[in-house]
């Protein structure tokens, strides 16, 4: 299989267990998915039910305890602490749900930061989180601190910080969780912009299945087990949202 045909992310047979107390909780046992390149796919479950652990796992926040994790043709769940590290810093952008915006930053400022951990020199910084910030249509409001944004501006530059390292791989966990309905469509439809035009391979954590509609993939989870994976024609946010 050519590189390009094999897909971004592959985990097999994987498990994780945490200990609360005296008691050990399996939070993920023995799930094994692939996602290709370019797609757009939705996690879903109830509370417990492994999709945040799973959102961990591929975001290289966590490390299996047992099984297999290929990220882009790389064996990431046996990889150390600093590799994991440069893995997430180069690979992967993170979307929360509370934006995680530093409050006396501007949009610009925030959209930096890694940029700044990443030792980019100030000018190159700034002309690629401005490029980030064009990307998610905020441009004219670059020197705007997150309390003269919107919930939604806010997302925007979070998305647009997620964006800046050109990651292949955007992981979102409830990046509408905080936002009226007609905000969340916005972002929704900026997910599926960026999915479809810049082939950036996309994959959200929601509990709402209004919003997994927009994916084009659906994984569900229940008690730290894969028990649906269908595929789906998806809605179109942006004809929502005209």
């Amino acid at each position: 299989m050519a590189p390009d045909e094999a897909p971004l992310i592959a985990v097999r047979d994987v498990s994780r267990s945490y200990t609360l107390g005296q008691h050990r909780v399996t939070a993920l046992a023995g799930v094994t998915a692939e996602i290709e390149r370019g797609s757009f796919v939705a996690v879903m479950g109830p509370s417990g039910s492994g999709k945040s652990t799973l959102m961990n796992l591929l975001g290289c926040l966590d490390t299996p305890d047992s099984g297999h994790y290929v990220l882009n043709g790389t064996e990431v769940s046996s990889l150390g602490p600093n590799e994991l590290a440069q893995v997430r810093n180069q690979r992967i952008g993170f979307v929360f749900q509370s934006f995680h915006l530093l409050p006396r930053q501007t949009a610009l400022a925030n959209v930096e930061l890694p940029l700044v951990y990443a030792g980019v020199p100030r000018r190159e910084r700034h002309a690629l989180a401005t490029t980030a910030l064009v990307a998610v249509g905020l441009a004219e409001r670059a020197h705007h601190r997150p309390n003269q944004l919107s919930g939604g501006q806010q997302q925007r530059v979070a998305i647009a910080r997620a964006l800046v390292n050109h990651p292949q791989l955007l992981l979102a966990d409830e990046p509408t969780g905080a936002l009226d309905s007609h905000t969340s469509l916005e972002i929704m439809a900026l997910f599926q912009r960026l999915n479809r035009e810049e082939g950036i391979t996309v994959v959200i954590v929601t509990h709402e299945p209004d919003i997994a509609r927009y994916a084009d993939r659906v994984l569900t989870f229940r008690d730290g087990r894969l028990i649906s994976d269908h595929r789906q024609a998806a809605l179109s946010a942006c004809e929502v949202t005209a």
